[in-house]
């Protein structure tokens, strides 16, 4: 839906004309899983899917948000933010109630609310409707004359703090901080432990092919925080502060010393990690194929050691193994058991890959996917209408 439309929208539900746009997108990791809640490395990509709210401030303490993919509205008060219905606003208030606790001064607004990322399918749409809304925030104390200062990484913070405390999904920074700093044709290689990141052009003439499993994705929730229990567990008995810390040398020399099941994720997190190092290598240099084999092997460690795949993402990777010429390679992305998974594809065989795919993984799985070319887009901004 375009700028125009939504103005649309905004100016039939609210009765005014709308002055502003703000927008942020989803994203996709390239490589890098399940390392970001470990201080780790990451090298995600924005994507050109997104989450917009058009709208104008208040002159009140007001938010009043009209979305127009769950076809329903909901509003709430500034000085009194708790949870409520209808759930896709606890986003909103989320990020309202985080701002306040860091002491910015809110103005209200009115917005309709729309994106292109699915929900619930490890592309981030939580985190894109967090960065929108701190753009939006912006947008409407700049209008109003009450202007607030939140720069990229602060706003990654927020986002990630909303969804710690206030959503309550105890997830890393990744997904918030590329929505927020992402840019246009490039990958951003993020340091998880101390936020510093670089961004990493894409390589020429290929295209990230996402594929939604459209797999239920029921264990995600605990599965995670049962991941994140054995990191941590396993960075106990390895005496670091976190498996971040952890190099090859030390894993070799003190694997015995791990329960054979937190040893697994240990040796994922610590493989991983070397991983993106390469990959970001690999990508600098415009080497396609070595790109292509470090994905792969990810894809089987977070299948074998981390088990957070499951057959639909699998099925997804085995047949763009099969397909050939023009594939370079393919993992899963996102926390798992369900979601998406990634293909890297030359740009001459994107249509026949997409359609080998559309017309194998039904066969395999009993489920129609849906598949979205992707490039890499920019991060989260605002514009005056």
């Amino acid at each position: 839906m375009d700028s125009i439309n939504l103005s649309q929208e905004f100016t039939a539900h609210f009765h005014r004309t709308p002055s502003f746009l703000a927008r942020a997108p989803g994203r996709v990791n390239l490589i890098g899983e399940h390392t970001d809640y470990n201080n780790g490395f990451v090298l995600p990509m924005a994507i050109n899917r997104r989450v917009v709210l058009v709208g104008a401030p208040r002159s009140d303490r007001v938010v009043r948000i009209a979305s127009c993919n769950f076809g329903n509205s909901g509003e709430f008060s500034l000085d009194a933010i708790s949870k409520g219905e209808p759930d896709w606003l606890n986003y909103v208030r989320g990020v309202a109630r985080t701002l306040t606790d860091y002491g910015y001064a809110l103005t209200g607004f009115d917005a309709v609310m729309w994106g292109d990322v699915p929900p619930a399918s490890g592309l981030s749409s939580s985190a894109a409707s967090e960065m929108a809304t701190i753009q939006a925030f912006l947008a409407a104390g700049v209008q109003a004359g009450s202007p607030i200062e939140v720069d990229g990484i602060k706003a990654a913070k927020i986002g990630q703090k909303c969804e710690n405390q206030f959503i309550g999904v105890n997830s890393g920074i990744m997904d918030q901080f590329i929505s927020s700093l992402g840019q246009p044709g490039h990958a951003l290689k993020i340091d998880c432990r101390d936020y510093s990141f670089e961004a990493v052009p894409m390589p020429v003439g290929a295209t990230v092919i996402v594929v939604d499993t459209t797999a239920p994705r029921t264990l995600a929730g605990s599965a995670y925080n049962a991941r994140r229990a054995d990191c941590e567990a396993g960075a106990v008995i390895l005496g670091v502060d976190s498996l971040r810390d952890v190099t090859m040398a030390m894993f070799k020399r003190r694997q015995a010393d791990l329960p054979t099941e937190i040893m697994h994720r240990v040796a994922h997190v610590v493989l991983e990690d070397q991983r993106v190092l390469d990959a970001t290598a690999a990508m600098k240099r415009g080497d396609l194929e070595e790109l292509g084999i470090l994905m792969y092997h990810s894809h089987e460690s977070l299948r074998d050691l981390y088990e957070v795949s499951s057959p639909d993402l699998d099925a997804v990777v085995e047949i763009a193994r099969e397909a050939g010429e023009g594939v370079y390679g393919a993992r899963m992305t996102g926390a798992g058991f369900g979601g998406c998974a990634i293909v890297l594809v030359d740009n001459a065989h994107v249509d026949r890959v997409s359609a080998l795919l559309a017309d194998e993984y039904p066969k395999r799985t009993g489920r129609t996917p849906n598949i979205y070319p992707c490039v890499a887009a920019g991060g989260a901004s605002w514009q005056a209408l």
